[in-house]
């Protein structure tokens, strides 16, 4: 998933970020596809993930259209992960977003036993990616890199915001929000976890990893970054 790859940061910051997605083929192996997308999500759920997504509705922290702007800031930002595996009513792309390697690799275990006939992708350091296939028996066939970001690099966000903002692959985070979620951060108006879930609404595709963002915005509270 091309969306994934531009995940900013340095080799220790993504050392613990993997998404693992499900992704039916429109027109070979998207026909009845739903149960088994499904059972993809309720799989991942044993093994603990950070986040959940459905590529057509979001992840476990969702907007609403029935709250007003202030209600954002007050809401409670509880994670529904049963919700995501419900809604999958037609095919698209799922994912499970998680925050240790050995989760992931009992999880391609498991996905490889029940052999769903869906495309199965892991988006992560080449490394990491590597080891929890190498740990479920399995070979990488392909790989697919970034390049990094080329062209007037002086007109980006500074390294801290787009850290966080390109944790949503379809640019939903905006560097003004990101920053904002810092500002507030470091100056004692939201904890990391509250800006976290704020955040993650944003993510349409739930791919965001709230795990990561605290530590990096505990990093930015403390100065060490």
């Amino acid at each position: 998933m091309t969306n994934t790859l531009h995940r900013y940061g340095d080799a220790e910051s993504l050392r613990n970020d993997f998404i693992v997605f499900a992704i039916p083929s429109r027109g070979y192996n998207d026909r009845d596809c739903v149960p088994k997308l499904r059972q993809f999500l309720r799989m991942a759920l044993k093994y603990k993930p950070v986040n959940l997504g459905d590529g057509s509705r979001g992840g476990i922290f969702r907007p609403s259209k029935k709250l007003n702007p202030l209600a954002h800031w007050f809401r409670k930002a509880k994670p529904d992960f049963e919700e995501v595996v419900e809604k999958v009513s037609s095919p698209t792309t799922v994912a499970a977003v998680f925050d240790n390697r050995e989760a992931v690799e009992r999880f391609v275990e498991e996905l490889r036993g029940a052999d769903l006939g869906i495309s199965i992708n892991i988006s992560a350091r080449i490394d990491g990616a590597v080891e929890c296939c190498r740990g479920a028996g399995l070979a990488r066939h392909s790989v697919e890199y970034s390049l990094g970001f080329m062209g007037k690099t002086d007109r980006l966000a500074d390294r801290r915001v787009l850290e966080l903002s390109t944790m949503c692959g379809h640019g939903m985070i905006s560097f003004s929000f990101a920053r904002k979620m810092i500002d507030y951060v470091k100056e004692g108006r939201r904890t990391p976890e509250q800006a976290c879930a704020y955040m993650s609404r944003f993510c349409s595709c739930g791919i965001f990893n709230p795990t990561r963002a605290q530590e990096l915005l505990e990093r930015c509270r403390r100065g060490t970054t």
